[in-house]
């Protein structure tokens, strides 16, 4: 006689299975359109091209995860950027000093729009548009001051500033790939893994609830802020480093791959809800795809357009799962865990 048993096995589907497929998904269809995109040297080295993306999304989500949104990343970028060079070629600041200062900025921009987002009723995507516009304005006109044309920027740094992004591990993996890894693991304890964190989703989940519970949801609304613009101005030295050069419009295309990357990796941008690992996934995904279409020939121009079909996607499935009919329905006819354990019998 069968009898059925319960199965010890906890099989639950996570978003992040499916992002770690997607990513395989992505390495072999680019593989298959163009063999060279396998050598291990320019798989790795694609993350290059999209190390700025990882490292600010995955602090951004701090921001989301509050109910906010921080369209003014991609400017801090390029504004740490033109700090760096005009501290270091016009007033003989050293280089390492500079980039210490450059990251003070970051957080002094990000701290700037959050203390707005958080003490007042105005919309954080008001705040962040004008803080973009503020902070790109700045820039241009620091890069003026120094009589130095925007389109050329300052080049000519030391070796050894632009050595340290230019490493390979092993002779294959690039030295920024370690730097994400250690970025995200940062970030992963501070929101998973300490009371700061945990005070973040619940001012994202309700924000007077946390208030009445004692927390000051004022300060660490802010806070999320000033995180996002360190995680800016340190992709704006580390993109610095890496090109050789500082410019002003550093970063100026960031914006939409880095808030898809949030969104995509299950951050809701209702607040509340999200994650590092799932970010950090999620950028990875998006850097392949822009780096997988760029090497087949796709035009820089249109590497967005991809990106902006995956965001508009995400969110409107998103805000379908809320809809109970369709919530049953999936329920219903995709509950794989029910089906897993049903299928395992014991003699």
């Amino acid at each position: 006689m069968k009898k059925l048993k319960k199965s010890n096995c906890n099989f639950k589907f996570r978003w992040e299975y499916f992002l770690i497929l997607f990513i395989f998904a992505e390495v072999i269809i680019f593989g298959t359109l163009n063999p060279k995109f396998l050598m291990p040297r320019v798989l790795f080295g694609s993350f290059n091209d999209f190390i700025s993306i990882c490292i600010i999304s995955i602090f951004m989500c701090f921001v989301f995860i509050t109910g906010g949104i921080d369209l003014q990343a991609g400017s801090i970028v390029g504004l740490s950027s033109i700090v760096i060079g005009v501290l270091w070629k016009s007033m003989g600041v050293n280089i390492g000093i500079a980039c210490l200062i450059a990251v003070v900025i970051g957080c002094l921009c990000g701290a700037l729009s959050g203390f707005f987002v958080a003490f007042t009723n105005v919309q954080p995507m008001v705040i962040t548009l004008g803080g973009s516009f503020l902070f790109s304005g700045i820039a241009i006109a620091i890069s003026n001051m120094s009589n130095t044309a925007a389109y050329l920027g300052i080049s000519g740094f030391p070796e050894a500033f632009t050595a340290f992004t230019r490493m390979r591990l092993f002779g294959i993996i690039p030295f920024q790939v370690l730097i994400f890894i250690i970025f995200a693991f940062i970030a992963y304890v501070i929101l998973h893994g300490t009371k700061y964190g945990r005070q973040v989703f619940l001012c994202g989940i309700n924000q007077r609830a946390a208030e009445f519970s004692g927390i000051n949801t004022k300060v660490i609304i802010m806070s999320t802020y000033v995180f996002s613009g360190m995680a800016a101005a340190l992709a704006g030295i580390i993109m610095t480093s890496y090109l050789g050069s500082s410019k002003a419009d550093f970063g100026s295309d960031l914006t939409m791959p880095i808030i898809t990357a949030v969104i995509l990796g299950g951050t809701s941008t209702l607040g509340g809800k999200g994650g590092v690992l799932g970010t950090a996934l999620a950028a990875v995904v998006i850097g392949i795809m822009r780096f997988g279409l760029s090497m087949n020939g796709i035009s820089n121009q249109y590497l967005d357009i991809p990106v902006g079909i995956m965001l508009v996607l995400v969110v409107a499935a998103s805000t379908a799962s809320k809809n109970p009919k369709i919530r049953f329905f999936i329920q219903k006819n995709f509950n794989f865990k029910e089906r897993f354990n049903k299928k395992i019998i014991e003699k």
